[in-house]
């Protein structure tokens, strides 16, 4: 990031005062020790068994509310998590809202062009601050219009004549550790806050994505494409079996996506696992031509980052799956599109496009919410997994299992 400028350093100063004064308040709850239950339930699988004799994860793992609130804890609560794309902060005031179990956060850009993200939460009364996406000069508190800048500092107080004790400094919104990577805004809820305004990108890729950073920048995975539309879907079922079902290594593909698998060479799947993240790969069967630019181009590639992001760069396509835990049976998954330039006032084309995939994700819902239904039977305890192609399941799983355990 080179040497702070003025501006940051005196930022940053804020912050750390911030902080100093913010040490009492921590995600409820966070890291606590797993319940000897919890416990029984997580060596219910065992990692260190191979994929060819390995059993599933149990279905409690998919349908236990204590189970679901351990993950939060432990997966969601620590550790790098992406939250949305730098386009929605591109410029000062910008910002945008979101959830992550408990933790509600805003992202903003303020009037010096720093990125920060706090927790979306008025020091009075708890109002939610904000709500969506959008400008603003300020943040001010519908309830009781406390008003706080975009740095986090809390510039007026109403009807505070008569409150003893009462220092301005110690009741600015609670910060969160914010990054960006490539074309992604990632947020840290760690308790242990950094003295960093905005974590320098390559420490965050080594952190968020290990040794395959350069592998996916490489495969076009930039800041080159313009975003082209957002799609939610609730889902009725675990965000884990979301997940499984992008993981199978298009084992799926053939039975549940026939329009797909028609475009796709699926002898050609192959998966590579790294550190927290898995690649998968294949090719099209599908012609390209001056005239005919297909949405599926010559290779597909489907990145997984460990715990709950997907990004699918596709022909001049990019899109990216959030899935949001929603309960131990219900999850959000947003998904983004992106596109490349060249391509972005092609209406026909990106109709098109999106309706195709619009398919999919239908066909892939209906999946889903008929294993959640399946998990919860009592016919069902676990199952086995496909050596060939479930190998970044195996690794979500085996991921899981290594965080849930400490």
């Amino acid at each position: 990031m080179g040497v702070m400028s003025t501006t940051a350093m005196a930022a940053t100063s804020v912050m750390m005062m911030m902080m100093k004064n913010h040490k009492h308040f921590e995600i409820k709850n966070c890291l606590h020790n797993p319940s000897s239950s919890d416990k029984k339930l997580i060596e219910e699988f065992n990692p260190k068994i191979s994929i060819e004799k390995a059993v599933t994860p149990p279905s409690s793992w998919y349908t236990h509310p204590s189970f679901f609130a351990l993950e939060l804890d432990r997966l969601f609560y620590t550790g790098w998590l992406a939250v949305g794309y730098a386009e929605q902060i591109n410029d000062p005031r910008d910002f945008f809202t979101g959830r992550i179990g408990q933790v509600e956060f805003v992202v903003c850009r303020d009037d010096n062009g720093i990125i920060h993200a706090f927790h979306n939460v008025c020091r009075h009364h708890a109002s939610l601050l904000a709500s969506g996406t959008g400008k603003k000069s300020c943040f001010v508190c519908p309830y009781h219009g406390w008003t706080y800048g975009l740095n986090g500092v809390l510039l007026k107080a109403t009807r505070k004549t008569g409150i003893q004790n009462f220092d301005v400094n110690e009741f600015g919104l609670v910060p969160l550790k914010v990054a960006t990577w490539g074309p992604f805004v990632l947020l840290n809820m760690d308790k242990e806050n950094t003295h960093q305004l905005e974590i320098e990108s390559n420490a965050v890729a080594k952190e968020w994505l290990g040794s395959c950073s350069e592998i996916l920048s490489l495969d076009g995975v930039d800041s080159s494409l313009s975003f082209v539309s957002r799609r939610e879907y609730t889902i009725e079922c675990n965000w884990k079996v979301f997940c499984d079902n992008y993981l199978d290594g298009g084992y799926h593909v053939p039975y549940a996506h026939k329009g797909l698998a028609s475009g796709l060479k699926l002898d050609s799947y192959s998966t590579t696992t790294f550190e927290k993240v898995s690649i998968q790969r294949c090719e099209s069967s599908c012609l390209e031509s001056k005239d005919n630019v297909d949405r599926l181009g010559s290779e597909a590639l489907y990145a997984f980052i460990y715990p709950n992001f997907m990004i699918n760069r596709y022909g001049p396509w990019m899109d990216t799956n959030l899935v949001i835990p929603l309960g131990p049976r219900k999850c959000k998954v947003v998904f983004d599109y992106f596109l490349e330039d060249s391509l972005k006032y092609d209406k026909a084309f990106i109709e098109k496009s999106l309706e195709d995939s619009e398919k999919v994700q239908m066909e892939d819902i209906i999946l889903c919410e008929g294993v959640q239904r399946g998990l919860e039977s009592p016919a069902y305890s676990s199952g086995r997994y496909a050596p060939t192609v479930e190998k970044a399941m195996y690794h979500f799983h085996c991921l899981l299992h290594d965080n849930l355990i400490k």
